[in-house]
């Protein structure tokens, strides 16, 4: 007896280090869902932005990733990433203030946000590379799944409760000082994770290797790996066709359906109650139809309640528009949740520690670098043929995207492994070991998001927004 319980790993929530690097997350997570809000609401009622400026202000929000992610991973895996997760917390207070400045200053232009955006993007990669690197390193390698979970479902708890905060704002002040509430998200944010304690030691400078040979190591395992190769192909091609449909979905809700900043709060917020619903589900759903199923199946399912979106511009009222886009993001929302809880785990099992942050930048330069590219041509698209014709597209595309993983090994795979190419290691607790639906639980930027999160930051490569 004495045996089995030292097999049992330590509960979260009584580990105050991973108490206090979830609370900084949670606390990101809400001011980032406020900007998700205000960014778009900015631009397009108060700038009157066209479809290829929003397309634009897309592009320069998701930029850093095709532009300083490969390097960013080398120097992430050098650097103390607690560190480097602050720095970028920080970095990010002082470019989103500069937002309600230069509206009292009466000399915002839409030029300031793709500025702003493009600071909070770099910032953001560095951030995000840290954020998925670091957590094998806080906690149990058995632990993992379960850390995963956690931060996905206030993540996903953010979601719910930050664009529906920002639309009832928005009834009472003006979309500029939404970006200071964000701020200060960041800036609690960096406090915790200054609370927050780990023992990583900075590589020495005399084992460091060229920069170009250490991002080549994470290219080659992304490449080499036959289970990785293939999430990648699917996110990133998932991340291209539906930033098509977020990016002109603020002008959608907006502009042609008049369902105002509040319709649109509300239809984020209701419909990211889906993924913390697969969050809490994709443990459950894994051990009945297999860890490596859920993938391919979770893409399908996303790609199917996609569909929604532009028929939501066919609903006769108001109220039917508003149910059809809540549903369209409550079922997406939970496939991209389950999506990404067993890919990320997977990889951060599979990965030796020393190219985890090489690994995660390299993965996010393929399947965010996409993202920028998808969101100009949104843009152009959007004022060529026009807003729903774009979204079917966007549709169809997303079908197309799910083929690397359905027609792969993962269909049908029981147990996703925990190791790579025979290197030891303990055997696979999987999402079941540690099942966050039996825990007192607290699902992204095709943003790992990594479904898209065209706007996103989450601990996802495939985002739900």
């Amino acid at each position: 007896m004495t045996t089995d319980a030292a097999k049992v790993p330590p509960s979260l929530l009584r580990d105050r280090n991973f108490l206090n690097f979830w609370s900084a997350q949670t606390i990101s997570q809400l001011g980032t869902q406020l900007g998700q809000l205000a960014f778009p609401v900015l631009a397009v009622s108060l700038l009157g932005a066209s479809a290829f400026q929003v397309g634009a202000l897309n592009a320069s929000a998701t930029a850093a990733f095709l532009l300083v992610g490969l390097p960013a991973g080398a120097w992430v895996d050098r650097w103390i990433k607690r560190r480097v997760m602050i720095t970028a917390d920080l970095l990010r207070v002082v470019a989103m203030s500069v937002v309600p400045l230069l509206w009292w200053a009466d000399v915002l232009a839409i030029w300031h946000l793709y500025i702003v955006a493009g600071v909070v993007g770099i910032a953001t990669v560095f951030f995000d590379v840290s954020y998925q690197s670091i957590v094998p390193i806080l906690v149990r390698r058995e632990q993992v799944p379960d850390a995963n979970s956690k931060l996905e479902s206030t993540a996903q708890l953010a979601r719910m409760g930050g664009p529906a905060l920002g639309g009832g704002l928005l009834q009472i002040i003006s979309v500029p000082l939404l970006f200071v509430f964000e701020s200060f998200g960041y800036l609690w944010s960096a406090i915790f994770l200054w609370r927050t304690r780990d023992h990583e030691e900075p590589h020495r400078v005399e084992d460091r290797k060229p920069l170009t040979k250490e991002i080549a190591e994470g290219l080659s395992f992304v490449w080499k790996h036959p289970l990785i190769n293939r999430n990648v192909a699917c996110t990133a091609a998932t991340n291209f066709f539906s930033i098509l449909t977020f990016t002109l979905l603020p002008i959608l809700v907006l502009r042609e359906l008049d369902l105002g900043a509040a319709g649109l709060g509300i239809a984020m917020s209701v419909g990211s109650a889906g993924g913390l619903l697969g969050a809490v589900a994709t443990p459950w759903i894994a051990r009945r139809i297999g860890e490596g199923t859920v993938i391919p199946l979770a893409a399908l399912v996303g790609a199917s309640f996609g569909v929604l979106i532009p028929l939501s511009a066919l609903a006769g009222s108001d109220w039917l528009a508003l149910t059809i886009l809540i549903a369209a993001e409550f079922g997406f929302s939970f496939s991209v949740l389950a999506y990404n809880i067993m890919q990320v785990s997977m990889r951060q099992r599979v990965c030796p520690p020393r190219l985890l942050g090489r690994m995660n930048a390299s993965i996010r330069f393929l399947v965010w670098g996409i993202m920028p590219i998808g969101a100009l041509l949104a843009g152009y698209l959007g004022g060529a043929i026009g807003i729903v014709p774009t979204m079917w597209i966007s549709v169809a595309g997303g079908f197309l995207a799910a083929a690397p993983v359905f027609f792969s090994p993962l269909l049908g795979m029981k147990t996703l492994p925990d190791t790579y190419e025979g290197e030891a290691g303990p055997p696979s607790s999987g999402p079941s070991s540690s099942d966050p639906g039996d825990c007192e639980p607290p699902s992204s930027d095709p943003a790992e998001s990594e479904l898209e999160q065209a706007s996103s930051e989450s601990a996802s490569d495939t985002t739900g927004r």
